[in-house]
């Protein structure tokens, strides 16, 4: 538990919060990997795995109310398509630049948000760089499919460095997770 501006907060342990946009190809890269996630694994500690979209400022909760956040999104760098970064919340915070879509800035907004309200979980970017978020397309260029699985992994590890056993339950593949409603 935590207080808050003299209130107090049972704080829920993890989320994982896959965000971007599925109709602009690489962008909805975060909401395929929480799919995958709560299609093929479970969780113990349970894990809140929350397809964000395009919610934006609706996440807030989840910032201010988790102990640990995971952000899974593209991250709009000068590097190579498919490089995959893991960022804590107080370096990103310093990359003002990198942000090219809507939702970027909106988690970027949410972390001074949450900074200003004194009451921020330990939240973490799980960014790949994208080849392309500008086309009308559903589903991932070859460059992100080739790399999805590493990013999964990452995000597990991560999970596993928390005290989460990770269980492989089932194995849609991610041509079937981009097919689901």
């Amino acid at each position: 538990m935590i207080k808050s501006n003299g209130c107090v907060i049972d704080m829920k342990k993890t989320a994982v919060i896959g965000v971007g946009n599925i109709l602009f190809c690489d962008d909805g890269v975060g909401v395929y990997v929480v799919r995958y996630l709560r299609e093929n694994y479970l969780f113990e500690p349970a894990v809140e795995l929350v397809d964000g979209g395009t919610a934006g400022f609706g996440l807030f909760e989840y910032f201010s109310t988790y102990e640990t956040v995971f952000v899974l999104d593209t991250l709009s760098l000068e590097d190579e398509a498919g490089s995959i970064y893991k960022i804590p919340s107080y370096e990103l915070l310093g990359l003002g630049g990198y942000k090219k879509t809507a939702h970027e800035v909106e988690v970027l907004q949410m972390l001074e948000m949450c900074e200003l309200h004194d009451a921020k979980a330990n939240i973490t970017l799980f960014g790949i760089v994208p080849q392309d978020i500008t086309t009308p397309k559903i589903g991932l260029s070859e460059v992100l499919k080739g790399r999805f699985e590493l990013l999964v992994q990452t995000v597990i590890g991560a999970l596993e460095g928390l005290g989460v056993d990770v269980v492989k339950k089932g194995s849609l593949d991610l041509d079937a997770i981009i097919e689901l409603p």
